[in-house]
């Protein structure tokens, strides 16, 4: 992990997830900021993934599964960040 934190938010704030990424089954390929509640999400991309499939995990353990977020710790409220494979540079626009 990083020696600084480089979040606004707490390392233990919640954020939802998958437990496919949970149990790096599949990687972040998906964020959300959420305008509405400032909730993160960290998804696989998928259009639909079953909801039964949801986690939530602390801010702290999403940056453990991938230390690439860091990257987006600046993504203001409202807006997501997306890339197709891991590796790639991180896109960024608002959210619609």
């Amino acid at each position: 992990m990083c020696d600084k934190w480089p979040f606004a938010d707490p390392p233990n704030v919640a954020t939802i997830s998958l437990r496919d990424i949970m149990e790096r089954r599949r990687p972040i390929l998906y964020v959300s900021h959420d305008a509405d509640d400032g909730c993160w999400q960290f998804t696989d991309g998928r259009d639909n993934p079953d909801p039964a499939d949801g986690v939530v995990l602390g801010l702290d353990c999403v940056l453990e599964i991938d230390p690439s977020v860091a990257e987006l710790a600046d993504l203001p409220l409202g807006w997501r960040a997306w890339r197709a494979e891991v590796g790639q540079h991180w896109q960024r626009e608002p959210a619609t």
